[in-house]
């Protein structure tokens, strides 16, 4: 097995497609109450990822002599993975924390 041609293609594909989509999500839609009700763009940026695994695996396909259709099924599957990984990553470095106050006393409040 060519397992350097595995990992460098599925990393490959999974940071094209995922970190395409993401900048597409991020740089593209002003704010993320549009990704609510995603338009075509929306649907379409959620589309690369999978082209990139689709076109990762043909490419190891044919570019591997023996034991052909594992090789592409072990690309796809680690490069849906680290896709997967990608995306879980930049939702939670851009997601928006509340602050958490204490809640204020009921009641009038005596100073002296």
């Amino acid at each position: 097995m060519r397992l350097k041609l595995v990992i460098t293609i599925s990393l490959l594909a999974a940071l094209i497609g995922a970190g395409a989509s993401i900048a597409i999500i991020l740089f593209g839609f002003s704010s993320f109450t549009s990704l609510r009700h995603p338009g075509p763009l929306g649907l379409t940026s959620l589309l690369l990822p999978i082209a990139t695994v689709l076109l990762a695996s043909v490419f190891v396909y044919r570019h591997t002599a023996r034991r052909r259709k594992l090789q592409a099924l072990l690309t796809a599957i680690l490069a849906t993975f680290l896709s997967l990984c990608l995306f879980l990553l930049a939702s939670v470095l851009t997601a928006r924390y509340k602050s958490i106050q204490p809640p204020l006393p009921a009641g009038p409040t005596a100073t002296n």
